[in-house]
């Protein structure tokens, strides 16, 4: 418990992008369909058009991958006090966003993509905390 009175901040933004990205993550598995039908509309007048379920799936992937490392991450920093983990995860976390982020200005939605910038902050964030 010494160690989350150490690292509280490490830990309020490793449960963030937990939630954030297992959420996302879990929400494209359940409905593969409506997403995959949702982002094609969406990309339909770009150079992506007909990349989108892969470039889905691999959103999925690792937005799957920078939360379950941001939650490994918390058990790693909460019973060894080491953070390789959880600076894995904050990186994939930042990995996830910067393609979301790459995806919305492709598309032009600008309004989307100033949300993405929104959740970059505190990703970023954690990375320099944990470096």
């Amino acid at each position: 418990m010494n160690i989350l009175l150490e690292h509280p901040a490490e830990v309020l933004l490793l449960a963030f992008m937990a939630i954030t990205f297992l959420q996302s993550g879990i929400d494209k598995i359940v409905d593969w369909k409506g997403n995959l039908g949702w982002l094609k509309g969406h990309f339909e007048k770009t150079p992506l058009r007909t990349m989108v379920p892969l470039l889905l799936g691999t959103v999925l992937l690792i937005e799957m991958v920078a939360g379950l490392l941001s939650v490994a991450g918390i058990f790693q920093l909460l019973t060894s006090g080491t953070k390789e983990l959880a600076f894995y995860g904050a990186i994939a976390s930042c990995i996830a966003l910067l393609m979301l982020l790459f995806g919305q200005r492709v598309a032009k939605d600008y309004e989307g993509a100033r949300t993405i910038a929104v959740y970059f902050i505190p990703a970023v964030f954690l990375v320099f905390l944990l470096q």
